[in-house]
């Protein structure tokens, strides 16, 4: 092992952080695959079996800033064995939870489990790299983004072949094993590497700003609002994707790509993994050149674009499994692009519990995943993916026309003290 300041010892700690966030992307991406089997066996329907969805996500991440406050204290690899442990623990109860109660706590426990790994292995990357945080906040979130697209294939095949339990069980402990591994192998940088400006079109603060100072201003809760309307139809695409393939009855239908033949759901959460790992720290590496608010503005229009043809052509198989893809190709970048954004507005030295404090929005907008199925019971899917457009053509102004001006402002004023000193939204 390298160094702790030798100038590849950030790369290993990148690489490690990506491989723990691949660990733990099934939680998330590969839920989609054992929603109707349980629904199957029990009979639960799928709004009540998504509430566990819901649950795991919002203790994903609204304990962040918490296992950040432990990071901050006791360093990265405590926390990150602490929830390898979780994750193993979380889908063994799954696997034999027979009451909607033992899914729950199952979920919450994983959800304990994968923001223990999540903030700190995104927390620790802004910190390496203070002066790529796009690239390598992007790098370490692709792990998640794309972290199931190797295993979404067996998982599928086992919950054909040994039943959903199997799945539940044996991926869970191999997961948690490895995340629990890598753990010992983290560690955060001895002293703060300065930061380098390579473009003076991406603006960055001179000060560090506590999380107590940065949720008493406004840019941080535009920021917040943006990230919940984007994530909320992820959220929704990612956790309804085989209900949907399901009632647009393309499911199991045969599709050939590259001389390979599957089924046109197994095919589309496969390449959603692989666009969503690739889109994350390529949207971040074109941030950090071209601008934040410019890059979302791109992306969150295309997403929109995306559900378009989805809505339009998706009873088609091939345009099903490419729409879903382009979609969340560019839905992931949030996870690179909001930390980034946020490190460049308060600071390097309280980076993880910032980032960790926005990313809660990711949980605010879990609660409208059963909301989706509510709506598309009620009136079809076609509402779901209004709303998911509505949400990203929203976000897409207020990145151009509100986010942009109100940062370059709050950025500008650090110039002027008084000035700052003389705006409400300075903490005491």
């Amino acid at each position: 092992m390298e160094r702790q300041d030798s100038p590849s010892a950030k790369w290993w700690q990148l690489a490690f952080g990506v491989i723990c966030m691949a660990m733990i992307a099934n939680l998330q991406y590969g839920w989609t695959l054992f929603v109707d089997p349980i629904d199957q066996r029990y009979h639960w329907g799928r709004a009540a079996i998504q509430l566990a969805f819901t649950l795991f996500v919002a203790t994903e991440t609204w304990l962040v800033p918490v296992e950040a406050w432990f990071v901050d204290r006791y360093g990265p690899k405590i926390v990150v064995a602490f929830g390898g442990v979780m994750i193993a623990l979380a889908w063994t109860i799954d696997a034999y939870a027979d009451s909607l109660f033992m899914l729950y706590l199952g979920a919450v426990i994983a959800g304990i489990g994968a923001g223990s790994v999540y903030g700190t292995c995104v927390g620790n990357a802004l910190k390496w790299f203070p002066h790529r945080r796009g690239l390598a906040a992007g790098a370490t979130a692709a792990g998640f983004g794309a972290g199931a697209a190797i295993t979404v294939v067996p998982i599928a095949r086992m919950i054909a072949s040994n039943g959903y339990q199997d799945a539940f069980l044996y991926f869970g402990i191999g997961q948690g094993v490895v995340v629990f591994a890598l753990a010992f192998l983290l560690r955060k940088p001895s002293t703060t590497t300065p930061v380098q400006r390579k473009s003076t079109r991406l603006p960055q603060t001179k000060v560090d700003r506590s999380p107590r100072e940065a949720v008493r201003t406004p840019v941080f809760w535009v920021m917040y609002a943006m990230f919940v309307m984007v994530a909320s139809g992820g959220l929704m695409a990612a956790a309804q994707i085989a209900p949907i393939a399901h009632d647009f009855q393309v499911a199991g239908v045969p599709v050939s790509l590259f001389g390979l033949q599957m089924a046109a759901l197994t095919l589309a959460i496969s390449l959603d993994r692989i666009f969503d790992g690739f889109g994350r720290p390529f949207f971040g590496f074109v941030s950090d050149h071209i601008g934040r608010e410019n890059t979302m503005f791109i992306a969150f229009s295309t997403a929109a674009l995306a559900v378009i043809v989805l809505l339009t052509y998706g009873h088609i198989p091939m345009v099903f499994v490419f729409a879903t893809a382009v979609y969340f190709g560019v839905f992931g970048e949030i996870y690179s692009l909001f930390p980034a954004t946020c490190g460049d507005t308060f600071g390097s030295k309280y980076a993880a519990s910032n980032a960790g404090l926005l990313y809660t929005a990711k949980g605010t907008a879990a609660f409208l995943v059963p909301f989706a199925s509510l709506l598309s019971a009620a009136y079809g899917w076609s509402a779901v993916f209004a709303l998911i457009i509505v949400l990203n053509v929203t976000a897409a102004a207020m990145a151009m026309f509100l986010l942009r001006p109100m940062r370059a402002r709050y950025l500008a004023a650090e110039e002027h003290p008084a000035a700052l000193s003389a705006q409400p939204i300075r903490a005491a």
